[in-house]
């Protein structure tokens, strides 16, 4: 076999390695990594997500429904920049209580490469999963984190991006237990597994996969999770497997003759993902300075969101609002702006790359301050998507800000950075802004109505 055959027989069997991973159906030999390794199976998924979201696309235009809408995609994309960006800050922080706990109280030594190791890390980690979701929907300050992921409005596959940047941080409790038993290299490879396989399930393309429908967590299954209909509401939280919820009564089937209704119950107009990342603690806060008496204080945090004083500790049923039609929130923007808006967030995407090839040589404070320009860009897009006043002020001081950064630091490290080159890019910004002498370009919102 010549070089060309054999690199070309290299590539396709990567290929074919990540997109197992996709679908839960790899081979065990990943599981011999050191944890601090395992998130660049996340990291390297990136290119065969855009070719399903390609894929996904190419299959609603054929059927000649609605494709996925700029704002929201874009929105849902930057909550998994968000997410990416909180793994390079954290370093895996939050996986260290797993890590000591399996290094000072294990039970029994598994051997990485053991079949019933793979096995029973499959049924653990998802076991565990299901009591975590299923806790962030009947704990309020949970619920505060993880109703980001379902603050779109569209049921597609960029949705499965959308995560709390602090979900990590609330659910590695849940997980610790494993640690007596699974190793941290295996518990690490099949949470990050578990979470591709979830990503492809946010899809109305696929309508059933037959007796699968059963044993998996399927498209099927989570459009009833991601639903506001009532009959929707705290159903399937499996994650690759629906058993737990067949098991735990917790399981529900798609109403046919019944429009599934995507979003929020009260839902939360805006594009900005930032905003949507934390604007629901500040109800928590409310909820809890509103009650009188500590017991009720603490009952509005850790009790249900829909909890009221004498009531059940997930609300009472005829409290709860069965949403069966609504309008979408949408922001119609002049075709100009949404292709700069999009040259932008490609160029964000330019800037996290460069700082996940080089952040493990920058300081701390160094990596926080990238985070911090690629959190308020995130913010000021999403205003610009959402049309709030003055956002053409806060463009130009964010463009201005990357050209003096790039002009006066040295953090973009050895050779010639793909940052440096996005510099004469953020110059054009600059100059079209001020030539726009900071006007606020005015549009008109555009409500379109729930398929």
């Amino acid at each position: 076999m010549d070089q060309n055959e054999t690199l070309n027989s290299g590539v396709i069997a990567d290929v074919k390695r990540r997109i197992e991973q996709m679908f839960y159906t790899g081979n065990r030999e990943i599981g011999d990594q050191e944890p601090e390794q395992q998130s660049d199976i996340s990291q390297q998924a990136w290119l065969y997500f855009v070719a399903f979201l390609a894929l996904e696309n190419l299959i609603l235009r054929l059927e000649g429904k609605p494709t996925i809408r700029l704002n929201d995609g874009v929105t849902s994309l930057s909550h998994g920049l968000i997410t990416e960006c909180g793994r390079l800050v954290f370093r895996g922080a939050e996986n260290w209580v797993y890590i000591y706990v399996h290094e000072h109280f294990c039970l029994v030594e598994l051997p990485w490469d053991s079949a019933w190791t793979w096995y029973l890390a499959v049924l653990g980690v998802d076991f565990c999963y299901y009591w975590l979701h299923r806790a962030c929907h009947e704990v309020h300050i949970l619920w505060a984190q993880h109703q980001v992921h379902h603050s779109s409005e569209e049921y597609n596959l960029p949705v499965g991006l959308r995560h709390s940047i602090l979900q990590n941080w609330c659910g590695f409790i849940f997980y610790v237990p494993l640690a007596l038993v699974i190793p941290p290299a295996q518990f690490l490879t099949h949470q990050h597994i578990n979470f591709l396989y979830q990503i492809w399930v946010h899809t109305r393309v696929v309508s059933t996969l037959g007796p699968l429908e059963w044993i998996l967590n399927t498209p099927r299954h989570h459009r009833v999770h991601h639903g506001c209909n009532l009959y929707c509401l705290d159903k399937n939280y499996g994650g690759f497997l629906i058993i737990w919820d067949r098991i735990f009564g917790t399981f529900a089937e798609e109403h046919k003759d019944e429009a599934i209704i995507y979003g929020l119950v009260h839902n939360q107009p805006s594009f900005n993902p930032v905003f949507l990342q934390l604007f629901y603690n500040v109800n928590v806060i409310k909820k809890w300075k509103a009650m009188n008496g500590w017991q009720d204080k603490l009952a509005a945090i850790w009790k249900g969101p829909s909890w009221l004083p004498g009531k059940p500790r997930l609300g009472a049923t005829e409290d709860k609002l069965d949403i069966r039609s609504r309008e979408k929130y949408d922001m119609k923007l002049p075709v100009w702006i949404n292709i700069y808006l999009c040259l932008h967030f490609v160029a964000l995407v330019i800037v996290y790359q460069e700082l996940a090839l080089k952040y493990s040589d920058m300081t701390p404070l160094a990596v926080l301050g990238f985070v911090t320009y690629i959190l308020v860009s995130q913010t000021v897009i999403g205003m610009m998507f959402d049309n709030r006043p003055h956002t053409c002020i806060f463009e130009l001081t964010r463009c201005v800000i990357f050209v003096f950064y790039v002009h006066k630091s040295d953090l973009t490290l050895q050779g010639r950075s793909s940052i440096t080159l996005l510099q004469p890019f953020f110059i054009l910004s600059s100059c079209f802004w001020i030539l726009q002498t900071f006007r606020v370009l005015h549009t008109e919102v555009k409500k379109i109505k729930k398929e």
